[in-house]
């Protein structure tokens, strides 16, 4: 066995029985004994058992990140970890505009949209994307995670429901639950359950709400399917296409897109911290549902605005995709160099089809060990584990950019053959 073989053993002896995420989240669902609110953080000692034995992987700080490369405990690992699709984080266009706005703006707004908030920036930003995916109107909230919010609990009354596929986005149910109406489920891209859930719903206006392409699994939605159920029952349909722009579609455009569908969705919600090089989110769709949103989403109206910075770098990284949709294609053609080697190799990689490519170990203390015996190898990627993976199937999350070159991703692949050798994955 090589060096870098011996490297790649189970690095910690940490016991099966001190690692379970159930425990992780238990402090959360146990019913307090004490009248103290604080009680269940004071027994929660998990995470530092786990810091002492080299096996906690989250909330691992960088020390410096390039792009397709990155620096973390002072060595250089490929970074096969991150959402920055385009690479467009470190694009010379994209850190100029930033700059530049925070010396017209300084650093925020120190308000909301609604009262002092409101740039000319984020104007300008909304035209650009309801122009670049061929709607009336868009707005820019904060983060992602608030459009979501708050356009959903917005929209979903009383009387209302919305009918979520089981893989979505926290955000999306999140947003079910802050509304007035009621919240059902349909099978993981199962466009005929949707069917079958609609019809049993007949008496409510129903908003159906689901991932382009689902953050975790890199399956892509199969939107034919699920906008002639939505036709078929004259239902609202919203598409989350975080993992989608700049990736999936025309010059980057989206879902939508990419099915050929233009038009067909009702509400495209996105956000700017994964291809667009920045922070922030947005929706996009008829000018009147943009406007009832814009006064009536409380994420909105009482949270302070996407920053200068932010806003300008978004609005930088569009007009770079739109000049160069040339790495839309290139970042395909390495995500799929990257899924076909995983494949090759025989790591079971679900239906993935997209540039997330999941890399299933199972055991989520195994899943840690492998992270960790890999990151030693020089490359970086991020375990998943319950509840944002099913249990039992804990996996490493994988993705590409378009900066890496063919050359990086054949070296990311050579680690993981001697790592999955090493614990018996191949």
């Amino acid at each position: 066995m090589s060096d870098s073989e011996e490297r790649a053993e189970p690095l910690v002896d940490f016991e099966e029985d001190d690692w379970s995420i159930d425990r992780l989240i238990q402090g959360r669902n146990t019913q307090l004994k004490e009248r103290d609110v604080f009680v269940r953080a004071f027994d929660f000692k998990l995470p530092q058992a786990a810091k002492a034995a080299e096996a906690y992987p989250f909330y691992q700080a960088l020390e410096n990140n390039d792009g397709p490369e990155a620096s973390i405990y002072g060595k250089r690992v490929l970074m096969l970890g991150s959402n920055n699709y385009l690479g467009l984080t470190r694009h010379p266009k994209v850190m100029e505009a930033a700059a530049a706005a925070i010396d017209r703006f300084g650093t925020s707004m120190t308000g909301s949209r609604v009262l002092n908030g409101t740039m000319d920036l984020h104007e300008r930003l909304e035209a650009k994307i309801a122009e670049f995916l061929g709607k009336e109107a868009a707005l820019v909230f904060t983060t992602g995670y608030q459009a979501n919010l708050g356009t959903i609990s917005a929209l979903v009354g009383r009387g209302c429901v919305g009918v979520v596929d089981k893989a979505d986005h926290a955000s999306i149910y999140d947003g079910c639950s802050l509304s007035g109406g009621k919240m059902i489920r349909f099978r993981h891209n199962d466009a005929s359950h949707l069917d079958t859930v609609l019809a049993n719903n007949p008496d409510e206006a129903a908003l159906v709400i689901v991932d382009g392409v689902y953050s975790m699994s890199g399956a892509v939605v199969d939107l034919p399917g699920v906008v002639e159920a939505c036709r078929k029952h004259s239902a609202r349909l919203l598409v989350d296409d975080a993992h989608a722009i700049g990736v999936l579609g025309k010059g980057g455009r989206g879902t939508e897109s990419h099915f050929d569908l233009e038009g067909q969705v009702d509400l495209i919600v996105g956000t700017f911290s994964k291809s667009l090089a920045s922070i922030g989110g947005f929706i996009a769709g008829q000018h009147a549902v943009v406007e009832w949103v814009r006064h009536f989403a409380r994420p909105m109206v009482f949270s302070a605005s996407l920053p200068p910075a932010s806003t300008a770098a978004a609005l930088a990284a569009l007009e770079v995709l739109e000049k160069e949709p040339e790495m839309v294609t290139r970042v395909r053609d390495l995500g799929k160099r990257l899924r076909t080697g995983l494949r090759d190799l025989g790591f079971e990689v679900n239906k993935s089809d997209s540039l997330v490519v999941p890399l299933v170990v199972g055991d989520e203390l195994e899943t840690v060990r492998f992270w960790r015996s890999l990151l030693d190898q020089g490359v970086y990627t991020n375990p998943v584990v319950y509840p944002a993976a099913i249990k039992g199937r804990a996996m490493l999350r994988t993705s590409c950019m378009a900066t890496h070159t063919p050359e990086q991703i054949d070296r990311a692949l050579d680690q993981f053959k001697i790592v999955g050798k090493a614990y018996a994955l191949i």
